[in-house]
This record gives C-alpha cells, structure tokens and sequence, in this order.
C-alpha cells in the first residue's frame, strides 16, 4: 500500500513524512483523474426578461393575486350599502351552498345564479358601481393581497412588461384592483350596459375556464404579444387552459388537481399560505350577516371554484 511505502528502505534525502505525503498526494490524483467530473448545475435563465416587449404576464385574481373571492368581499360592501333585501340573501345563500355541496355547476342552478346577480346590479350605473369598487377594495380587499404574488406582478413590471389580471369578477372590479395595484389592466366578465346603466344580462359569457383562455389570446393578439414568451399565473384547475397557452405557467397557491397537473407538466409552483388548505372560498363563520353576503357575492361571481 502506497500509504506503508516510507516502512521500505529508500536512498533519498526526503524524510519520512515528506515520502507519505508525496505518495498520498499521487494516489489522490491518480484518482481524481479516473472520477467523472462533477457537472455544474446550469443557472437558471433571468426571467422575467428585461425588455422583452412581446411578453406580458397574465394573473388570475381570487387566490392567485388575493386571498379568498374578490366578488366575495364585493358582496360583503353592497351588503353594508343595503344593496340585498333579506329575501335576497337566503336565495343567493342557497345557490352557493348548492355550488358547494353538490360538487357540480349544474346548468339551471348556473342559471338561476346568474340572473340573481344580474338582478342586483340591474338599473344602477356603471360608474356608481366603480366608485363603491374603489371603497370596498379599502375596506376589505387591500390587506388580503398576496404579497408574493404580488412581487412576481412587479418583477414583470419591472421588466418593462405589461401585467393583466384575468377573472371571473366583473370587469370593473377587477379594473379598479388591477388600478390599485399598479398594474397595467384587467380581463373580466362584462355585464351589458345601455346609456352607462346595467341592463341585467351579460356580453357572452362569465370569464371562467376555456373564456379565460379566449381572452389572453385575443388580447395577445391585439397587443402582439409572442404567448410562448408571456406568463400566467393560476390557483385552480380550472385555469389549466389559460395556463396551456402560455410558455410560463405558474401554480400559485394550487388546488390539488392544479398542483397535480403542474408536477406532471413540470409548471413551476408556488405556494404563500400558511397551510395547504388555506384560503378557500366560503363563507367563514365568524362573519356573521357579512359572511351570508359573501355568499351572494359568490354567486355574483357567476362561476365557482371548487377545492
């Protein structure tokens, strides 16, 4: 053994340790020599890029960008402003306790739910709403903005990329959101309007699912975006399509199908709550009438997310 070699008579001036230590160094490198060579991990590209003026990020709002519905926390405000009647609040309770028990958005209760939000915003104008918008989003909407997410928004701002908010909620909630946070507009569901007053029906359909994936298209198309070089960020499943478009999908805060479709997909996740089960959508019970409102306000959202 290399290491006994200074125990044999040499005819050298080296001393003993000099000898062990020579052939410890040799037999090291004759070893070295016969390893691989570790592979250096590759470092992650800069994204996003900066100044990539065909990429634009695309966020979904409830419980991607903020935690719980934003229409949830809407209704709580129209409820405060007497908006409801009673006998509108156990109907809309109803609704949304068939949404969550039954698991399924059936057609006629999906029906039902929509006229009953439309009815409540019918003959009241546009610009009143957006003013109430910009109050409730002090009162209840402000301090539940997640702040990573938000700081992934400001990343592609920072980039000098546009940043849009894609949801369900009407469009004027979600314009006066994205207004608040800087951010640079927002997709919503559109509630038809005559002279600057809501009719009661809606322009097509809720923006929930495959309409969410319609509207990223046609606007990156508007806006010459390359899709394989934009971002979306999402928490449900539902937004899978929204997500497939994108060369950058994100889970934020995943639902378990979300969370299981992404690691198969190999989509980056991230998650800011607290605990895997946190923020869902529902009425908690510690909000008393508010929270009964926030079912109607759920309803209103003319699409639900199951967890």
């Amino acid at each position: 053994m290399a290491a006994l070699g200074w125990l044999t008579p040499r005819r050298r001036s080296a001393t003993a340790r000099s000898v062990l230590a020579g052939e410890a160094s040799a037999e090291a490198a004759r070893k070295n020599q016969e390893a691989p060579a570790p592979v250096a991990e590759a470092e992650e590209p800069q994204f996003p890029v900066l100044g990539d003026e065909k990429a634009a990020a695309f966020f979904d709002l409830d419980n991607t960008v903020m935690q719980g519905a934003a229409i949830f926390h809407f209704g709580r405000g129209l409820y405060k402003r007497k908006f409801f009647e009673t006998r509108d609040l156990a109907r809309f309770a109803w609704q949304q306790a068939w949404f969550r028990l039954a698991g399924v958005e059936d057609p006629e209760h999906m029906q039902d739910a929509r006229d009953s939000a439309l009815s409540i915003v019918k003959g009241h104008r546009v610009a009143e709403l957006q003013t109430i918008g910009e109050e409730i989003y002090d009162e209840y909407m402000a301090e539940r903005i997640w702040p990573g997410t938000r700081a992934l928004a400001q990343a592609h701002l920072d980039a000098g990329q546009k940043v849009w908010l894609v949801t369900a909620a009407p469009v004027e909630i979600a314009g006066v959101i994205a207004r608040r946070l800087g951010l640079t507009g927002a997709l919503g569901t559109v509630a038809e309007s005559v002279g600057g007053v809501y009719t009661g029906k809606l322009v097509g359909e809720p923006l929930h699912g495959p309409a969410k994936a319609e509207a990223v298209r046609a606007l990156a198309a508007a806006e010459g975006l390359d899709l394989s070089r934009c971002a979306a960020y999402s928490d449900s499943h539902n937004d899978i399509p929204m997500l497939s478009l994108v060369g950058h999908p994100y889970a934020i805060n995943p639902d378990t199908k979300l969370r299981k479709h992404a690691r198969e997909m190999d989509w980056r996740l991230r998650d800011y709550r607290t605990g895997r089960k946190a923020a869902k959508v529902g009425i908690p019970a510690a909000a008393g009438v508010g929270a009964v409102a926030g079912g109607t306000a759920a309803a209103i959202a003319l699409s639900r997310r199951r967890r």
